[in-house]
């Protein structure tokens, strides 16, 4: 980590940032001593925030695609449960 003095912090501002974002922190020490963090600030990124795409499809072809697919799920769901082994039951 690295310590700068508040004349080379103040001198050097671009480059102390810089550093701070490359290791996460540094530290600045005035004259008297005390010493102060600086640490980038980190704004959360949700998974869900994803990058949009180009597609060449119509809202009526993906509504079709999207209740042919809910179609098949359902259709595959019974059939499981149709077949599925009924459990032993322990006495």
């Amino acid at each position: 980590m690295e310590v700068y003095t508040y004349s080379e912090a103040r001198q050097r501002l671009s480059a102390v940032l810089d550093k701070a974002e490359l290791t996460g922190k540094v530290l600045i020490r005035r004259k008297d001593g005390r010493t102060f963090s600086l640490e980038p600030d980190r704004t959360p990124v949700s998974p869900l925030d994803v990058p949009s795409i180009k597609a060449r499809v119509t809202t009526d072809e993906l509504v079709s695609v999207v209740r042919r697919e809910r179609r098949r799920t359902t259709a595959a769901t019974r059939f499981l449960k149709d077949h599925a082994r009924p459990s032993k039951k322990r006495s």
